[in-house]
């Protein structure tokens, strides 16, 4: 594999790119590939067979596109589908999972609180990571309805989106949380407004930039970062339009192309 091949991305639209932005800030000579499947967006409401056959697509792609390590930037495809993804492709890759662990490690509280789709809080290897890190904590855990269809739009602060947010965040206040454990690539954009709603003391924690380091560190391990100082081809595709994702990534504008593609 090629130093200069690039990395790929891909999550289930276009909240993945909040873990692009931490990819790119600690590896900004790297060329990357981001797929936003947003024709098939949310990922959290099917089934962990229709999860897995977007899954491979989308990796296909990716590997069709010359990909040296692919991210799967979705928690819902990473609970259900990783393993099965690991098994049947000779590329490294790297999940994206929800941070229970600092949460857990850190509440004075002793109550926390996920906000996540339906595919990652009812997915087994989610299960798992959870019962062995809280074994003396109270975890909230809330399905984000709604949520992921309007940061599609990018509706990120209208009346719905404070409306939805005050509904689902209503059990983890009343449950004493102070973190609350963001388990889904597009909730980090949503983050102004959950500040707004929550008590000062609660800390908002999301995966991305433990993903990024975890890129880096399997990419020098392998041999592969890129050489510094030369500059990056940053290119997206999406299969719905392009407009989100533009607004999403506005300060980047000048630095990366988005594309509609069929994939």
């Amino acid at each position: 594999m090629d130093k200069n091949s690039p990395i790929g991305v891909f999550d289930s639209g276009v909240g993945g790119s909040s873990i692009w932005q931490e990819i790119h800030k600690l590896l900004p000579f790297e060329n990357i590939i981001y797929l936003a499947d947003s024709k098939n967006a949310p990922y959290g409401n099917k089934s962990q067979k229709e999860i897995t056959a977007l899954s491979i697509k989308n990796v296909e792609k990716l590997q069709e596109l010359g990909c040296k390590i692919i991210v799967v930037a979705c928690n819902t495809a990473t609970t259900n589908a990783i393993s099965i993804l690991r098994e049947n492709y000779d590329i490294p890759f790297i999940g994206i999972e929800p941070a229970i662990k600092p949460a857990a490690l850190k509440t004075t509280s002793k109550s926390i609180g996920i906000l996540a789709t339906k595919g990652t809080l009812s997915s087994a290897l989610f299960s798992r990571t959870t019962s062995e890190l809280t074994k003396d904590i109270s975890v909230v855990e809330i399905i984000g309805e709604g949520l992921v269809p309007l940061i599609e739009a990018g509706n990120l602060d209208g009346p719905e989106m404070v409306e939805l947010l005050e509904k689902h965040t209503k059990p983890m206040i009343d449950a004493n949380i102070d973190y609350l454990v963001l388990g889904c690539s597009h909730y980090p954009y949503i983050i102004p407004q959950l500040k707004k709603i929550l008590p000062e003391n609660v800390k908002i924690i999301d995966s991305g930039e433990a993903v990024a380091r975890q890129t880096k560190i399997v990419l020098q391990s392998l041999n592969l970062l890129r050489e510094e100082n030369t500059k990056p081809k940053l290119q997206f595709f999406t299969n719905a339009e392009t407009d989100t994702l533009k607004f999403l990534l506005n300060e980047y504008a000048d630095k990366i192309s988005v594309e509609k593609k069929d994939f």
